[in-house]
């Protein structure tokens, strides 16, 4: 886990799934490493919903609370955010990050000034930090926040 004054007053960049959340906040340069906030084991955890409840959306994962929790903490001295993340409805980690911080921690969730959806699965880390340049790029160029499908 990382000092929370390395993200203080800082431009932040998360790349979140459902397993994990990569943070770059040192910039924004090709070869730049994250810093990584892992949710969960499913194998380790006890769970009081049924796993075929879970799979099938009918609950909510106290874990994943408790890695949103964790992550949010870790951003909580960011002075801006932008996520990215993918997947569809239920499966975009992102945006129910984004939910959960909206009703839990607001004053987080005020910081996300954009997100982007993307393949993370297929891209490397200098791959995301390409699409975080991009959007950083077009977001000092039009100066309002934007949420986009970048390929």
């Amino acid at each position: 886990m990382s000092d929370l004054l390395s993200f203080r007053n800082k431009f932040v960049v998360v790349a979140i799934t459902a397993d994990d959340a990569r943070i770059w906040s040192t910039g924004l340069e090709k070869g730049t490493h994250p810093e990584r906030i892992y949710a969960p084991d499913e194998k380790g955890a006890h769970h009081h919903i049924r796993q075929a409840q879970h799979k099938g959306g009918h609950g909510s994962d106290p874990a994943e609370h408790g890695y949103f929790d964790v992550l949010a903490r870790e951003l909580a001295q960011a002075s801006e955010i932008l996520l990215i993340g993918h997947g569809v409805g239920k499966a975009n980690a992102m945006l129910r990050f984004t939910q959960y911080m909206e009703r839990h921690n607001p004053d987080v969730a005020k910081k996300v000034i954009g997100a982007v959806d993307a393949d993370l699965n297929a891209l490397s880390e200098n791959q995301i930090l390409a699409k975080a340049r991009d959007w950083f790029d077009w977001y000092h160029f039009q100066g309002s926040a934007i949420t986009s499908t970048i390929r």
